[in-house]
């Protein structure tokens, strides 16, 4: 139970907990005064009355049992109120709701957090962080969400700073810095809260910095531990040394490990069942990948932690040496499934390289990739036995010749990615993920670099362009038990926000064209859309407040895209920029039919 007071939909009944689809075996749980648990944050999924993480439960599938707004009845899904950002700091918004007694919050672009009353949209508060000039975001000044416990409100900053706010006023109860932002660090993840520490990780990979993990007491912002990602880097816990990430120079070359990228910036799930951690790294500094030769750990990887120490318990490398910015920070999921007629516990990855990974959750073993992309031509599949990729030597840039760029190489899909930071869905319902990818490709060649503190290190260009005449953005449903391709939907746009998949069969998403939509989630039929006035980059929520269902998304265009996509960018630059919460409901009098 939360708690022992009532939540908003004082004294329901079993009959009205299954109107809203959940039946009468559904826990009725209560609203705490103190506020959401971690124990709570781990139940987030199987409590409709709240939104309480990132991803709708540690495991982030953003399945949600309701079936109260279905298949049948989304067409008479309707707008309850639109809430502004206001000012002139728009740009991308790229952040997931929260809700939890009365109140959604929502980080908003130039690291701002709002409280809205989640049934009048009115503005509770709202937080500023005050950031200094000096700031070196890569790609754009978004924030993808916050975290909640207890009486906080805890999110990070472009400054990488990690702030907590006192959840009623918006006050600072602490703010502790994560890095040095002149060094070209900074934040944009959602935090993971487990076991009361705040676990969430770094941004900056373009700039030679070096990724980490850090866990922090909630209450004090202390840090805990801290797990470096790239090897030769040592650990620490409690501020003692905890042992070297990896192995001094086993696959890096000389002082390489000092700047070798590997950031962890889009934050990780958290498995109850196996107690790990998973978090994704980014890509090696530089992006030439001839300057630095080996598989260069543990960049473009998925990690497993230990929660109580930072140690890394198994690791797997989707992309080794990789030669075109595939980061792999995508988020690992856990899920169950029957494979060859054997119960698994396992995790899916749909990765920039274009390849989806099933991984045992356990030990990390390879269990299958499958493309979820048109096309991949750096590699042509994943040998079985080893999990490794099958490189196409003559699709990696060339190395450069003196102060000469080297060979120029067309590659599929591009650096933003088959799938970039959008999160995925998984549905227990159907068995399938739902996965938000983009179909392009990019000319890319190699160029002389030097390490300099601050400053961009890359060592390659690059061209995007499409690879299909009808679409760039397709949202697929996979199934993992096969690696096919059940259906797909294609959006003309780059597809760039997070998906929600439902009980009621459904599945939404947004557009860069403004629209949220919705999709059958067993055929890919699109059934009801609504035009928000701006690009969808956010990720969708739903809840049940007062016995309706509701729905809520962020729309403000921006990211990556119109940043580095070049003649794809300028292909959609009349996309209107904006700021706003949009909250939809399924009125009571729609709920039946």
């Amino acid at each position: 139970m939360k708690g022992n007071m009532t939540r908003g939909w004082i004294g329901a009944s079993l009959a009205a907990i299954a109107m809203v689809g959940l039946g009468a075996s559904a826990p009725v749980l209560a609203q705490n005064a103190a506020g959401p648990t971690s124990q709570d944050i781990v139940n987030d999924a199987s409590t409709p009355g709240d939104v309480i993480s990132y991803g709708l439960g540690p495991q982030a599938q953003r399945f949600s049992a309701l079936t109260t707004l279905n298949a049948g009845n989304v067409k008479k899904l309707v707008p309850a109120f639109a809430s502004s950002l206001g000012g002139e700091k728009q740009r991308g918004q790229e952040s997931q709701p929260l809700v939890y007694d009365g109140t959604i919050y929502v980080t908003g672009s130039y690291s701002r957090v709002f409280a809205f009353d989640s049934r009048t949209g009115e503005k509770k508060w709202e937080y500023d962080a005050r950031l200094p000039d000096g700031i070196m975001p890569c790609c754009d000044v978004v924030n993808r969400g916050a975290a909640i416990h207890g009486d906080k409100i805890i999110f990070a900053t472009l400054d990488a700073h990690l702030i907590a706010l006192n959840r009623h006023t918006g006050k600072v109860i602490w703010n502790k810095t994560i890095a040095d932002y002149q060094a070209g660090y900074s934040a944009t993840a959602a935090p993971l809260i487990v076991n009361d520490m705040v676990v969430f990780g770094n941004s900056g990979g373009e700039f030679g910095i070096t990724g980490a993990i850090q866990a922090r007491d909630v209450n004090t912002g202390e840090l805990i531990w801290e797990r470096p990602t790239i090897e030769g880097n040592i650990g620490t816990l409690h501020g003692q040394p905890n042992g070297m990430t990896g192995k001094l120079n086993a696959t890096w070359v000389g002082d390489q490990w000092k700047t070798g990228g590997g950031a962890t910036w889009l934050g990780g799930t958290y498995d109850p069942d196996t107690n790990l951690i998973y978090m994704g790294t980014g890509n090696p500094g530089p992006w030439n990948s001839h300057l630095r030769p080996g598989d260069n750990l543990y960049t473009s990887s998925t990690l497993a932690i230990d929660p109580a120490t930072g140690v890394i318990k198994w690791h797997y490398q989707t992309t080794p040496h990789d030669g075109w910015d595939f980061d792999g920070v995508n988020e690992f999921i856990p899920f169950d499934a029957t494979i060859n007629g054997k119960a698994m516990k396992l995790g899916a990855k749909a990765d920039r390289n274009g390849y989806f990974f099933v991984l045992d959750r356990t030990t990390g073993k390879f269990v299958s990739a499958n493309k979820f992309v048109l096309q991949t031509t750096w590699a042509d599949g994943y040998n079985a036995k080893t999990g490794r990729p099958n490189f196409i030597d003559a699709n990696r840039p060339g190395a450069p010749e003196g102060a000469e760029k080297g060979k120029s190489v067309f590659a599929s899909p591009s650096f933003l990615g088959g799938k970039n930071w959008m999160p995925m869905a998984y549905s227990k319902q159907t068995g399938l993920f739902y996965i938000p990818s983009n179909d392009w490709g990019m000319d890319i060649w190699n160029e002389p670099i030097a390490y300099k503190k601050g400053a961009a290190y890359l060592g390659a260009e690059f061209t995007i362009r499409p690879i299909a005449p009808d679409h760039i953005g397709a949202l697929r449903a996979m199934d993992p038990t096969t690696g096919k391709i059940v259906w797909e939907y294609k959006n003309k746009a780059p597809l760039w926000g997070g998906v929600l998949t439902t009980a009621g069969n459904l599945v939404f998403t947004g557009t860069p064209e403004g629209y949220l939509k919705a999709f059958d989630a067993k055929t890919g039929e699109e059934l009801w859309k609504f035009q928000t006035g701006s690009g969808v980059v956010g990720s969708p929520i739903t809840w049940v407040q007062d016995g309706e269902q509701y729905v809520a998304v962020m729309s403000g265009w921006g990211g990556a895209v119109p940043l580095w996509g070049g003649e794809v960018a300028k292909t959609f630059k009349e996309i209107s920029q904006g700021g706003s919460l949009w909250v939809f409901k399924l009125p009571k009098e729609a709920a039946g039919n």
